[in-house]
């Protein structure tokens, strides 16, 4: 008699450490509202502002002084006031002014996140060793931004997921679930990881959003994924990049951000553009929910039982571990190109 496998789930409660890379909060211009928002990410609160100039700044949320919640406050004259005893801080997070007292002690400080904005998303940057991104390690500017066809609108829809992250990004390499989760068969798909990369090239033909479909995507770092999709859609050839990025909340949490943008067509209308793309953006997320409610089902499983061509699951985990170690003890291995055809019926 063959003996089953011994499911093996790993135990991802505190202590844990958050992944290292940028993680997108969403569209940027919602920060420029005049208001401090509360950010439930990483295991703790930040507050995210904007300053008179536009950069949105984050902070830790929690006062260093009697710990009330920063993001409860207000804004005046580019300072972040807190809601209890109206102290002050800078846009660096220091204390600026103390309404009943003239010396500010050295310690009134809170710590300021890197951020960064890159296709009209605002992103942070976590390392739990404090170090800035190495050279290189960048949210790619898309040319399509800077094209007038394209409607810059990413149509964010935001849910929390009671799951490790991984579960999502497991779906990098996952070629065999196309068919039998969103009915579309595959007729080719690959994985590449080079560095903090790593690619997925997907075709084949979807039911909700058209034949011929062509889809070359990149995780950039462990949290942030985009992808390029085009297809024939309703007789039409529609092109559009999705997004997919995840902030995680807890270490079996996260915050999960799906968006869409589209090509205009030309020769359509603005209103039936919009309708091409409102139809197609729609698509989109009811084939992405489906994914989304077998996360919300699954367990964590560390050592699944594969079947041959199952692709390349373990590859992608070694490469996923990497933002979860220091950086110099990440294998000089992942810097090297490794390329993985999983299906190939073309």
């Amino acid at each position: 008699m063959t003996k089953l496998a011994e499911i093996k789930v790993e135990n991802v409660l505190e202590p844990y450490r958050y992944a290292r890379g940028w993680h997108c909060l969403g569209d940027a211009a919602q920060y420029r509202d005049g208001k401090p928002h509360t950010l439930n990410v990483f295991g703790t609160r930040l507050v995210a502002f904007a300053t008179s100039d536009g950069k949105i700044n984050v902070l830790d949320a929690y006062c260093p002084h009697m710990g009330a919640d920063l993001s409860q406050g207000t804004i005046e004259n580019d300072r972040l006031v807190c809601a209890f005893h109206h102290w002050k801080f800078d846009a660096a997070g220091k204390c600026a002014e103390i309404p009943y007292c003239k010396r500010i002690p050295p310690k009134a400080k809170t710590k300021s996140w890197l951020t960064c904005e890159e296709n009209n998303l605002l992103f942070v940057w976590n390392n739990p060793e404090g170090k800035p991104p190495r050279e290189g390690v960048v949210i790619p500017h898309l040319p399509e931004m800077d094209d007038d066809s394209w409607i810059h609108n990413w149509n964010i829809d935001i849910m929390e997921i009671d799951t490790n992250p991984r579960e999502l990004v497991d779906n990098l390499v996952d070629a065999h679930h196309f068919g039998p989760v969103h009915g579309t068969p595959t007729t080719y798909f690959a994985n590449i990881f080079e560095g903090h990369i790593g690619q997925q090239i997907f075709h084949g033909d979807s039911e909700r959003l058209g034949g011929g479909l062509v889809a070359p995507s990149a995780y950039y770092g462990p949290a942030t994924h985009f992808t390029r999709i085009s297809s024939n859609f309703g007789g039409v050839e529609i092109h559009a990049i999705l997004l997919n990025s995840h902030v995680p909340v807890t270490p079996n949490s996260f915050v999960l951000r799906f968006g869409c943008m589209v090509k205009r067509v030309e020769g359509f209308t603005e209103e039936q553009n919009n309708e091409i793309a409102k139809g197609y953006v729609t698509g989109n997320r009811e084939s992405f929910y489906q994914d989304v409610a077998i996360w919300k089902n699954k367990i964590r499983i560390d050592n699944p039982v594969l079947a041959e061509t199952d692709g390349p699951v373990y590859q992608l985990r070694e490469w996923y571990q990497q933002f979860f170690m220091d950086e110099d003890k990440v294998p000089a291995s992942m810097a090297e190109r490794r390329e993985i055809v999983t299906v190939d019926r073309r």
